[in-house]
């Protein structure tokens, strides 16, 4: 018997088109405005500085020539349809998961994007503490974060969250 969707997590599909549009649009304000490797001051420990990543979190693999390329696009498909049968088969009342999973997807779609399109990942965000920088990331990055602290905050939040999906 097929359940009306939004009755599923489904239903938070919108916050995956919110999270790519705004990945996107930052990283096209950051292509159009900045050189390669340009650097601008927002505001103390935090600036924009346009870096290109070949590789995953923390530049991993990066300089493999090429083939990671490919492996990451395949992990981000993966994952996003893995997340989006997740998102069918939660009820859209499981507000929290539903809405850490989109923000993954979104993420992994957006950089996804920047793999096929571009070769790279366009990275922009530079945090940093007096002379240590931690590694330069985008929206989409936040996105897939914050999707995953969400999961491990429901998991202690909500210990009867899984009975309630076995029910679901």
């Amino acid at each position: 018997m097929r359940k009306p969707l939004l009755s599923t997590g489904l239903r938070w599909l919108w916050l995956v088109l919110v999270l790519i549009v705004i990945d996107f649009g930052s990283k096209q304000w950051v292509m159009n405005n900045f050189m390669l490797h340009q650097s601008m001051s927002v505001m103390p420990s935090l600036n924009f500085f346009y870096a290109h990543n070949y590789g995953a979190a923390f530049s991993f693999l990066a300089d493999k020539g090429g083939w990671q390329r490919w492996f990451f696009a395949g992990i981000a498909i993966a994952i996003a349809v893995a997340l989006l049968v997740m998102m069918y088969r939660t009820p859209a009342s499981l507000k929290l998961n539903n809405i850490a999973y989109a923000l993954i997807i979104g993420g992994a779609l957006g950089n996804l994007f920047d793999r096929a399109y571009h070769g790279f990942v366009v990275d922009f965000i530079d945090f940093y503490i007096g002379d240590w920088h931690f590694a330069t990331f985008n929206i989409a990055d936040c996105g897939i974060t914050i999707g995953a602290v969400l999961i491990v905050l429901e998991s202690f939040l909500s210990p009867s969250g899984k009975q309630e999906k076995q029910k679901g």
